[in-house]
């Protein structure tokens, strides 16, 4: 018998990455480029072996948790809080809002931003669709904001297809319609949330944002309804066009999968032919230019009538406008569980008609990030709220408050948020 060989120890296998090009740091957690060959957040060699205690993991919630102090600099504690920060801006998701803004919209829209910055957890870009003379104005208030690290902002002037782009501009209000081409000319985003200018969050963005994930494989878009209460509707007793649903639907909240909506080819009533978004625009607004009355919201009533499987349907609390409140509350999620999205329309932010509606505005606008919300905010608009109450709206005052109040209570209990 020959002398035995000791067997071969196979050569170690490099453990398979699931992010090619990066690796992370056994120390601190950082992902580091492929290049690096030490930690760019605490110096440690790449592959190296550090000790630790396996029964304690680190909880990303917490910013106070501290490096080894033979890793970490002079100044572990803020070294840590800076990667928390860090880390939790990469493993953010992004969410997208875009807003129309024409004429002396200024004032409403920032305030709408305002409070989506606010209360929101997640990472925000702001797609602003304004006219010329409005974009200074956006751009020396939104950079006054930057400390707050959370947001950022595209601006991008007025368009409309070079056909009939007069007609579209004044189908309804100044630039309204812009909103029908967002995913025409945002062609790299792949969900939005469209909001009108009269919009206030009184919860987090990320809560609808987190509507997305609940469509089915055929919806592409997620709106309220016009009205709850037929006897009250408009489209169910005026209109002279096909409509969603038994009151049709109201585009002040829009959340759409891009993505889809550019994807989807439409049935429609002009010809056998499925079409696309971009080929579906026209062709309704020559047809139906002269029976709409509210402009892209009927171009839109239109298309869902069409296509119902396309649409996702969300609670009129998403989207609570004057019509829940002045002839009886009809908004049965509001009463249980509050307003979540405020919709001023009809002005009323503005003058006296429904007067909570304009002091939920005006605490809005007026308070500012430093402020403690508690006693500037919310205690002053609990005695503004009870002087309304000789109104409709004014008697359920209470709905308007109570997930404002737990918002604002939310966002002391949570870890301090990174802006």
């Amino acid at each position: 018998m020959g002398d035995k060989k000791s067997p071969t120890r196979p050569k170690r296998q490099p453990k398979p990455s699931t992010d090619e090009g990066y690796w992370d740091c056994s120390v601190c957690t950082f992902r580091n480029s492929a290049e690096a060959f030490k930690c760019m957040m605490c110096d440690v060699r790449k592959g190296t072996s550090t000790r630790y205690n396996k029964d304690v993991s680190l909880s990303y919630w917490n910013p106070y948790w501290m490096l080894p102090s033979d890793v970490c600099g002079m100044n572990c504690f803020w070294e840590a809080t800076f990667r928390y920060r860090l880390m939790k801006t990469q493993s953010s998701e992004t969410m997208h809002l875009a807003v129309v803004a024409c004429g002396e919209r200024l004032e409403e829209t920032v305030t709408m931003i305002k409070s989506a910055v606010i209360f929101s957890i997640q990472p925000l870009q702001f797609h602003i669709f304004a006219e010329d003379q409005l974009q200074h104005s956006f751009k020396n208030i939104l950079n006054g904001w930057k400390f707050l690290q959370t947001f950022n902002y595209t601006i991008y002037p007025i368009t409309f297809p070079t056909e009939n782009a007069a007609e579209w501009k004044k189908l309804f209000k100044p630039c309204a319609s812009q909103r029908l081409f967002l995913p025409l000319i945002l062609k790299e985003v792949d969900s939005l949330l469209y909001v009108d200018t009269d919009i206030l969050f009184l919860r987090p963005v990320d809560d609808i944002w987190s509507l997305l994930k609940k469509f089915n494989s055929t919806q592409i878009a997620a709106m309220a309804p016009e009205h709850e209460e037929p006897r009250i509707g408009w489209y169910n007793r005026f209109a002279r066009h096909p409509y969603y649903g038994k009151t049709g639907i109201n585009s002040g909240v829009m959340l759409m999968n891009m993505t889809r909506m550019r994807r989807k080819y439409f049935k429609n009533d002009m010809t056998t032919a499925h079409l696309q978004w971009g080929e579906i625009l026209m062709p309704l607004l020559k047809k139906y230019k002269l029976n709409i009355t509210w402009g892209d919201q009927d171009l839109l009533n239109i298309m869902f009538f069409h296509n119902p499987e396309s649409l996702f349907v969300f609670p009129c609390h998403w989207n609570y406008r004057p019509d829940h409140c002045i002839y009886g509350s009809n908004c049965q999620e509001a009463e249980e569980e509050g307003i979540f999205i405020l919709h001023g329309n009809r002005g009323v932010y503005h003058d006296d008609k429904q007067p909570v509606f304009r002091a939920i505005y005006e605490a809005l606008r007026n308070c500012s990030f430093e402020d403690d919300k508690v006693h500037s905010l919310l205690h002053p608009l609990e005695l503004e709220l009870q002087k309304t109450v000789h109104t409709y709206c004014g008697r359920i005052h209470k709905i308007f408050m109570k997930q404002l109040t737990k918002s604002i209570r939310d966002s002391y209990n949570r870890p301090t948020k990174e802006r």
